[in-house]
């Protein structure tokens, strides 16, 4: 079961997640989402850490989902995927809304300070016009993580993808 929270993280959640991540976190803002026992699934990041542009809004810290996806990416899904956006302007529109809405939430997020700074260091376009994890290209599949991060935050259409064609959330407790 999945649990969206968007709460900044308590002291058992920190723990956590600097085990999950092998470090002491870094421009966490919030938990995203939780599994069913308040275990850290997707993690919400600041858009500045340490001066510099962090476009990835979602970051998958879950163990388990992320060896999953690896063992999906290792298998040449992302080809496979880029060729279907090219065949299916349909899924390859699902697809952009997927990065509209992306960049929507990330904007939202936002304080007005944060904004102040992403106009004053130049990143403007960096956070309004790059999608899921900072990608540029709306055409190609960077990481299945930030994607399914996405999923469980918000609608994504391959992270949809995921869970019916790997069944992606059985790995979720």
């Amino acid at each position: 079961m999945v649990i969206r929270t968007n709460q900044a993280p308590d002291e058992r959640q920190l723990a956590i997640i600097a085990q999950q991540l092998g470090r002491a976190p870094r421009g966490i803002e919030a938990v995203a989402a939780t599994d069913g026992e308040g275990t850290p699934l997707v993690l919400r990041m600041a858009p500045i850490v340490d001066g510099k542009p962090f476009p990835t809004l979602y970051w998958l810290c879950s163990d388990v989902l992320k060896v999953e996806i690896s063992r999906i990416e290792a298998v040449g899904v992302i080809k496979a995927l880029e060729q279907r956006l090219q065949e299916e302007p349909e899924f390859l529109e699902a697809y952009q809304q997927s990065h509209r809405d992306y960049v929507a939430a990330r904007w939202s997020f936002m304080s007005e300070t944060q904004r102040e700074e992403i106009d004053k260091l130049g990143y403007r376009d960096v956070m309004t016009q790059r999608g899921i994890g900072g990608i540029s290209n709306w055409h190609q599949v960077r990481c299945l993580h930030t994607q399914y991060a996405h999923h469980l935050c918000g609608e994504n259409v391959i992270g949809q993808w995921m869970d019916q064609q790997h069944q992606v959330d059985r790995c979720l407790p």
